[in-house]
């Protein structure tokens, strides 16, 4: 089995050229195979809100929403920072599905002893 990808990710749509390449990254990791974890942080936790990941970043870049979907049908999966999210005021919020509200502690569990190779965005 291939090793294990986490892409941090802290910028919501504000920048969706940022938004987009990480999840390039991220969907290029999970479709070759790869258990691959977003942690979304700051204004990345609104994304994995239904229905706010929406638009195209550029032309030529492909929609959010589809890059969104080819992530969740490779495997990939989000742990969204609770500290964030208390502070955006997404406490008795909806995710997304395979999105589940973890901090640091379960990311690490989630990596284990054998690393992970990592992006930050």
């Amino acid at each position: 089995m291939p090793g294990r990808a986490v892409v941090s990710l802290t910028t919501g749509l504000e920048d969706a050229e940022r938004v987009t390449v990480a999840f390039l990254v991220a969907v290029g990791a999970a479709e070759e195979g790869r258990p691959t974890l977003m942690f979304l942080t700051k204004e990345a936790v609104r994304l994995a809100v239904p229905g706010v990941a929406r638009g195209t970043a550029c032309e030529g870049c492909p929609p959010l929403a589809a890059l969104m979907e080819r992530y969740r049908a490779a495997g990939g999966s989000y742990l969204v920072c609770p500290i964030c999210v208390d502070a955006k005021g997404l406490s008795d919020t909806a995710w997304i599905e395979g999105a589940e509200v973890g901090g640091t502690v379960p990311m690490w569990r989630w990596i284990g002893d054998d690393g992970a190779t990592t992006f930050s965005y």
